[in-house]
């Protein structure tokens, strides 16, 4: 069954214009057709169409269905690459495996200045129904890194970088120290990485400085590999 996204199906019984279009005019659903839609905030409705309009297809609910959700809000900041491509491919992943919100950081060596998150926002919304999620992750706006590290203070908070143990001291395995159950943030660095000033002030608030292995990977794979490895900690550690 098809999955249409509805985030505003509470208030009101009718798909965005989009979403319309395509259950009336492509899958060509007819009143009386059943269809599944989901709110991005955790639910899935069976639905039944009773105007097949393609610009505000109405429905009626039927049935209402709460998706099962971990305990704990992970989170994954990256300072964004110079091919636009690679944070669009890194945005789909993350939301196909679960993460909660994905943000963008401007570092000191950062490549990109700029970042319109309008187009993540729909990669998102489509990886999300591909992989039959209810939950959309937050898409941030590229913000100084300065202004968000200071965000998220109930959370394990950690810093991943490459720097060696003789310039920011001892770093631990990500694996070793996230937490099931907890919120958890990780900031991944530009490939530049980040300056040693961004390593000490995120220490300075409680940060715990780690690395991701001996592996040297791309940005958008060390921020990949990073939220897949706070997910399945949260998933399957005891």
């Amino acid at each position: 069954m098809h999955i249409f996204y509805t985030p505003d199906i509470l208030e009101s019984p009718f798909l965005p214009e989009e979403e319309s279009a395509h259950c009336i005019k492509v899958l060509r659903m007819q009143p009386g057709d059943r269809i599944c839609l989901t709110d991005g905030r955790g639910c899935f409705y069976t639905a039944g169409i009773v105007e097949a309009h393609p610009k505000h297809c109405g429905v009626e609910i039927l049935e209402t269905l709460p998706q099962k959700t971990r305990p704990g809000r992970l989170y994954v900041a990256v300072a964004p690459t110079k091919n636009l491509d690679r944070m669009e491919w890194l945005t789909e992943k993350l939301t196909e495996i679960g993460i909660d919100g994905l943000f963008f950081l401007a570092c000191r060596y950062s490549e990109r200045r700029v970042l319109k998150t309008d187009r993540l926002v729909k990669i998102a919304v489509s990886a999300m129904k591909q992989s039959q999620r209810a939950t959309l992750p937050l898409i941030g706006e590229l913000t100084d890194f300065d202004d968000f590290v200071g965000r998220y203070p109930e959370a394990d908070r950690f810093i991943c970088h490459c720097h060696s143990e003789a310039e920011a001291g001892r770093r631990l395995l990500l694996n070793d120290c996230c937490q099931a159950g907890h919120d958890a943030l990780v900031l991944i660095g530009p490939e530049g990485d980040f300056s040693l000033s961004e390593v000490e002030k995120a220490k300075s608030l409680g940060y715990t400085p780690v690395t991701l292995g001996d592996m040297r990977l791309r940005t958008e794979t060390a921020a990949l590999m990073a939220g897949l490895t706070l997910q399945m900690k949260s998933l399957y550690s005891n």
